[in-house]
């Protein structure tokens, strides 16, 4: 049985691929092993990411250092998939021969179609599967779900809902790469997460690469609030929580949802990129700056506790020092629970790219950028220090040394802040405990299970 070795860079999204191809390979009798310290696999898989510089670079170097383990004869063969070669192929074809066969967002599937000889003498089958979107075959019924490979901790589980994004902000490369907006059937969905509970899932992080837009391709109007509120019927659920919504045409029967349903977290990822009007018109976000200061008035008033995380650009074209205060008061007026932010860059075919000057100088970028997360680090540190003494409902997902490491509902996987239980008890992974919060830190609680 050879053994194929999966390297996922990049997002959930492109983790979700890499799952679904992982797990039509096992089911032609190939063993895989995911994003492993050494990889020893006879062939390598590297699902790449294009979005942005420093994860392009990223894809390309660890392409280039399996490139030289092939020249080496330490791996047999080398496949690359993703956005980058699905941005890039022409160029990266012919700049690392060493690969073996390069796929795109779309079709990665057939990269079965090239291993070099199917375990067993069997034949190697291409079951097109459901939980997947494809641009070039639509996904069909009742097969895949079942040969999904999750990579994460059996109990929690990403769901990609959709593919590609119609927004087409001017900075974004994200619709160059996977094109138009393709929404799941819902049906589908919610077969996917009735076997992924059967299969000892309770947690789930719905994604894509805009939320709110679920349904308008195949249904005609939004639908993620319908959506949310079948799977949160749907027994073994226990924790739903939503990713990438965008502030533009909020669904807000959303939150009706968000509010009545106890196992949707309060919780909501939506990217907000900027405040000062000017910016967020140069950017083509089509959302004004108060239209986004009624936005979050508007999600805490009606969702009581909800924990926003949100993602801001500083040094977009044209950004002064003006526009930049401007993002610093509503910073420390939103409070935001969870916040990421990053430095522009210039993406090639992106409107920004063609039509604007990058005019803000790196340090400057670099010094905004300082500036921000200093603020964030003290909005965040004042934010969990108001938990000490607080029972909250956590789920432990692994034990690291003396401590159990669990999160609340108020923590997505990889990127939220962590709650460290002593291991002076034995604990269940996977398993819901009530912890109360003895102690924070700026981006970590501590705390003691409650017999």
């Amino acid at each position: 049985m050879k053994t194929i070795d999966f390297i996922s860079l990049g997002c959930s999204k492109n983790l979700v691929d890499s799952e679904i191809l992982m797990g039509l390979m096992e089911a032609n009798g190939f063993h895989c092993t995911h994003d492993s310290d050494n990889p020893q696999g006879e062939i390598v898989v590297v699902n790449t990411c294009g979005f942005i510089n420093d994860a392009k670079e990223e894809s390309i170097n660890t392409i280039l250092e399996f490139a030289q383990a092939k020249t080496e004869g330490r791996i047999e063969r080398l496949y690359v998939m993703g956005c980058l070669s699905e941005r890039y192929l022409a160029d990266l074809e012919a700049e690392i021969p060493e690969v073996d066969g390069w796929y795109g967002k779309f079709n990665y599937k057939e990269l079965l179609k090239a291993l070099p000889s199917p375990p067993k003498g069997r034949d190697v089958e291409i079951p097109v599967s459901a939980a997947s979107c494809s641009q070039t075959s639509p996904p069909l019924e009742g097969l895949g779900k079942a040969f999904r490979h999750l990579t994460t901790p059996r109990h929690y589980a990403y769901i990609k809902i959709s593919e590609g994004c119609d927004r087409h902000c001017a900075y974004c490369a994200i619709p160059l790469i996977t094109g138009r907006h393709q929404s799941r059937p819902m049906d589908e969905i919610l077969d996917e997460v009735r076997w992924l509970v059967s299969e000892g899932t309770k947690e789930f992080q719905i994604i894509a690469q805009e939320l709110t837009y679920y349904g308008v391709d195949i249904y005609g109007e939004q639908k993620i609030a319908e959506l949310v509120s079948r799977m949160a019927d749907i027994e073994g659920v226990e924790w739903i929580r939503l990713h990438y919504a965008y502030p533009t045409h909020f669904p807000w029967e959303l939150l009706d949802v968000m509010r009545e349903r106890k196992n949707i977290c309060n919780y909501l990822d939506i990217a907000l990129q900027h405040i000062s009007d000017t910016v967020l018109d140069r950017m083509h976000r089509n959302v004004t700056k108060r239209e986004t200061y009624e936005l979050v008035e508007r999600l805490r008033r009606e969702v009581p506790g909800i924990h926003l995380r949100t993602t801001l650009m500083v040094g977009f074209p044209g950004e002064t020092d003006e526009d930049f205060k401007e993002l610093i008061a509503f910073t420390k007026w939103a409070r935001f629970e969870r916040m990421g932010a990053f430095a522009y860059s210039e993406e090639d075919g992106t409107w920004s790219a063609d039509h604007y000057e990058d005019d803000v100088p790196p340090d400057v970028k670099q010094a905004r950028l300082d500036k921000l997360m200093r603020v964030q680090q003290n909005i965040s540190a004042e934010i969990e220090a108001a938990k000490i003494g607080q029972t909250l409902k956590t789920i432990i997902d692994r034990r690291e040394g003396d401590y159990y490491v669990g999160r609340t509902e108020f923590c997505s996987p990889e990127v939220d802040p962590e709650v460290l239980v002593p291991a002076d008890r034995e604990l269940e992974i996977g398993r819901f405990y009530d912890v109360h919060i003895t102690d924070a830190e700026e981006f970590d609680l501590y705390g003691e299970v409650v017999e």
